[in-house]
């Protein structure tokens, strides 16, 4: 029980900060929808569906290498070394981007706004910089410093955001020739967005300052080819996943029917309602900080199998209560990001499509430890390139005759796919007793009582009186007999939980 309360503790460290910064950004986005309408986001969409795949190049493994490694090797000498490689290849890859920074605008269909890629790239270059240094917090158990960098950076990305659309816009509204109003330029619009990310990033650097003042130039080139040899698979996985998960946005353009206002359109839709998953997406984001470092650690144990089998459970559980809290309640989430353009609603329906395949992507992720403990990389990289294509045949398949509908159900199948194959595979080489019977129940109920909300819903008239007394207090109902589900069958497991088990005894 102690690796599962170190997890937690963790977790909760990096979780509560990150969370508060992710709802910070997330309620910048939200920001962006009140501002601007569909068409106009769809720049935003696009530079941020690219700088994900373009990250993946940057660091090459490296990140989950550094944590593989360090358990075996001295960890002043791979930390010089992976922080010496990764300097002088961003910088090459960065002199790389601008030279074809012209083809990379055309292909990205902003060369209305070149100054966005510009700004894309140099987010890259920061963003790269910083990746060892936070392994090493990471590494060293410091959630708290960690979470003090990410909050830094983001308080300062909302600050500079705030600055232009707020304080210097409305100063060149009154008066363009004032100091404060000539530091507007209306032409970049949505792109101050990107430039407070920008801002934001390169600030990481300062406040990394302490981390990045102890490189030493120790340079261990036998060392640094052991890493590349492990991490090239690692390469191929992290690019194939952001294919999974971001192609259907970076092609959309390329493969919808319609005009280009309504390809626009669309794609701005699609992207602000693939934004309503993100509570499933942080949980998993911040579980991956705390559990990647957990499970490398807890390997040499004897206890380790069974370990990852009670996380991969209290994960599934958490995951399908906030599949419920979004899918339940989705004319709330509906209000965030329609209350002023109306047409971001009409995307509404594919949110519990992906907040669904969100979960199967944490699962995925959780069953992933099997190769990288069995050093079968490569083999986690040919499911990730499967995944790849089954997500490239269904975008070009289903986007043009179901639009963002499509590009949904594509990113479900694939993250399907890639989670039954990786556990199939994974009980060939590295056999972990996960309760399967009890995840596939967990989750099979979760999607029954959305879909009995749902057909509640469709025989209600929205505009009869007591229509939100019905829709939410249906959905507070099936979220409670959720929870009681889960009180009666894990009874036993959740008294032995740290911290909270106490508060279950009454209830056993």
């Amino acid at each position: 029980m102690s690796g599962i309360k170190k997890l937690a503790g963790h977790t909760l460290w990096y979780g509560v900060p990150k969370i508060f910064s992710r709802f910070l950004n997330y309620g910048l986005t939200l920001l962006g929808f009140r501002l601007f309408d569909a068409a106009t986001t769809s720049d935003l969409t696009q530079v941020y569906a690219v700088i994900p795949f373009l990250n993946i190049v940057f660091t090459y493994g490296l990140e989950t290498s550094f944590f593989r490694f360090a358990q075996v090797k001295d960890k002043k000498i791979l930390y010089n070394t992976l922080s010496i490689s990764l300097i002088v290849s961003t910088i090459a890859f960065t002199i790389l981007l601008f030279i074809f920074k012209s083809p990379l605008t055309d292909f990205l269909d902003l060369t209305k706004h070149p100054q966005y890629v510009t700004w894309m790239i140099w987010i890259i270059f920061f963003d790269t910089l910083i990746v060892i240094p936070q392994s090493q917090l990471r590494l060293e158990e410091r959630p708290a410093r960690y979470a003090l960098v990410n909050m830094g950076t983001i308080l300062i990305n909302i600050a500079v955001v705030f600055f232009f659309l707020f304080i210097a816009k409305n100063a060149y509204e009154k008066d363009p020739q004032t100091i404060l109003g000539a530091l507007y330029d209306p032409k970049i619009g949505v792109g101050y967005f990107i430039l407070g990310n920008l801002v934001g990033s390169a600030c990481g650097l300062v406040l990394l300052y302490p981390e990045l003042s102890q490189l030493r130039f120790q340079f261990d080139k036998k060392l640094l080819k052991e890493v590349l040899i492990y991490s090239y698979p690692l390469l191929i996985v992290g690019f194939g996943g952001m294919i999974n998960e971001l192609l259907s946005r970076v092609i959309y353009r390329k493969v919808a029917t319609g005009t280009p206002f309504q390809q626009d359109q669309e794609l701005g839709i699609f992207g602000a309602n693939y934004k309503l998953a993100v509570i499933i997406t942080i949980f998993i984001q911040v579980f991956r900080l705390a559990a990647e470092p957990f499970f490398f650690n807890q390997s040499v144990r004897e206890d380790a199998k069974r370990t990852y089998a009670r996380v991969m459970k209290f994960f599934v559980i958490a995951c399908c209560f906030m599949f419920l809290i979004v899918a339940l309640f989705l004319d709330f989430w509906q209000l965030l990001i329609a209350s002023k353009f109306k047409e971001y609603a009409e995307g509404i329906h594919i949110v519990p499509i992906l907040a669904m395949a969100s979960v199967f992507l944490g699962i995925y992720y959780n069953l992933s430890i099997w190769y990288k403990l069995t050093n079968k990389n490569m083999t986690g990289a040919y499911i990730t390139i499967a995944g790849a294509v089954v997500t490239i045949l269904f975008n070009f398949w289903w986007i043009p005759s179901f639009k963002y509908t499509g590009a949904a159900w594509a990113t479900f199948i694939c993250y399907a796919f890639m989670m039954v194959v990786s556990y199939v595979l994974g009980q060939k080489y590295y056999p972990i007793p996960y309760p399967r019977k009890k995840l596939i129940a967990y989750l099979g109920v979760a999607t029954l009582l959305y879909i009995v909300h749902e057909l509640i819903d469709w025989q209600l008239n929205p505009a009869w009186s007591g229509y939100y007394i019905v829709y939410y207090g249906t959905g507070l109902l099936f979220f409670a007999l959720f929870g009681i589900l889960i009180l009666k069958v894990e009874a036993k497991e959740l008294q032995r939980l740290p911290y909270v088990g106490r508060y279950f005894y009454r209830t056993a």
